[in-house]
C-alpha cells in the first residue's frame, strides 16, 4: 500500500492550517495514497502558551474537517495531532478516521515532553497538558498501525507491546527540535524498526525558523531492516512511499528475534 506523509507548514491561522492539510490530503490520495499522515500540531504552534488558546473538544471544528475528507477521498487518515479539551484537561491528541469518515482510533500523548538539556533548550508540556493513559492501534485491509506521538518514540516498551499486539507499522506525528533533532531523531526511528521488525513513519511539522519553537522536520519512514526509504527535507512536502509487507515477512522469518524471546526470563507487558 502507499503511505503519504504531509510535512505541513504550520501558522497561526487555525482555519488555514486546517484547509491546507486537506488540500495536502487530497494531493495524496490523487496520487495513489491509502494511507495518509499529518505531523503533530497540525492546526496550531506548537508551544505551551499556545495550546489553551488552540484547544477543542473531540469532535470538533478540525477533526469534523479530517472526518470529511478521509471520505470524501476514502483513506485512511492519521490526523496528526491537536491540542484537545476535555473536563478542564489539556491533551495532546491524534485521530484516525477511515474510509467511510468513522473515527477509529484517539490517541492522547503518554509521554509527557518534559526536558532540560542546559544551553539549548527547555521545554515542559506538563505546564499546561496532561498525559494519556492507553495504547492505540487501528486495523486497515494491508496491515494493523499502533500509534504514538514524538516523545512516545523514545519508550521503546511502548513500541514493543505494539508489536506484540500484531502491530506491522508505527506511525508517530512528532516535532522534534535543532537540538534533538539531528541527535536522536533519525536513531530513535531505526531503532524501533529494527527492535520490533515494523515499519515506523514519522511525520514532522515543516521547519519555521521564525516560530518559537523549530521543527527539525525530516519526515521519515523507516523499514523492518533499519533503512531509511524515504525522507523529507525542511520544507513543506508530501512524502510517498510504497509499503511491502511482504519484505517484513521475509526479516522475520530470516531473523525469527518475535519467537526467540526468552520470555521465561523476562517480559514487556501492557498494564491497561
Amino acid at each position: 500500500f502507499r503511505l503519504a506523509l504531509i510535512q505541513l507548514h504550520v501558522s497561526a491561522d487555525k482555519s488555514d492550517n486546517i484547509q491546507r492539510a486537506c488540500g495536502l490530503v487530497r494531493e495524496a490520495s490523487a496520487k495513489g495514497a491509502n494511507v495518509v499522515a499529518l505531523p503533530e500540531c497540525f492546526n496550531s504552534p506548537y508551544g505551551t502558551k499556545y495550546f489553551k488558546e488552540y484547544a477543542e473538544k473531540i469532535p470538533g471544528e478540525s477533526t469534523q474537517k479530517l472526518s470529511e475528507v478521509a471520505k470524501e477521498c476514502s483513506i485512511y487518515l492519521v490526523g496528526g495531532s491537536i491540542p484537545e479539551e476535555d473536563g478542564g484537561k489539556l491533551y495532546n491528541t491524534c485521530t484516525v478516521f477511515g474510509p467511510d469518515g468513522a473515527m477509529l482510533a484517539k490517541h492522547r500523548k503518554v509521554h509527557l515532553f518534559d526536558i532540560d538539556v542546559p544551553g539549548k533548550i527547555q521545554f515542559k508540556e506538563s505546564e499546561t497538558l496532561s498525559p494519556g493513559n492507553s495504547f492505540s492501534m487501528f486495523d486497515t485491509p494491508y496491515c494493523k498501525v499502533g500509534l504514538g506521538i514524538c516523545y512516545d518514540i523514545r519508550f521503546a516498551e511502548m513500541a514493543q507491546i505494539y508489536g506484540q499486539k500484531g502491530c506491522q507499522m508505527l506511525i508517530y506525528p512528532g516535532a522534534f527540535n535543532l537540538t534533538t533533532g539531528p541527535a536522536h531523531w533519525e536513531l530513535l526511528q531505526r531503532g524501533r524498526a529494527v527492535d520490533n521488525q515494523v515499519y515506523v513513519a514519522t511525520v514532522s511539522p515543516a521547519r519555521d525558523e521564525k516560530a518559537s519553537y523549530v521543527a527539525w522536520g525530516h519526515s521519515t519512514v523507516v523499514n523492518p531492516w533499519g533503512e531509511v526509504i524515504a525522507k523529507a527535507g525542511i520544507e513543506e512536502t508530501v512524502v510517498y512511499t510504497d509499503i511491502d509487507l511482504k519484505k517484513l515477512t521475509e526479516i522475520r522469518q530470516q531473523i525469527p528475534i518475535l519467537s526467540q524471546k526468552r520470555c521465561d526470563l523476562y517480559a514487556v507487558e501492557m498494564k491497561k
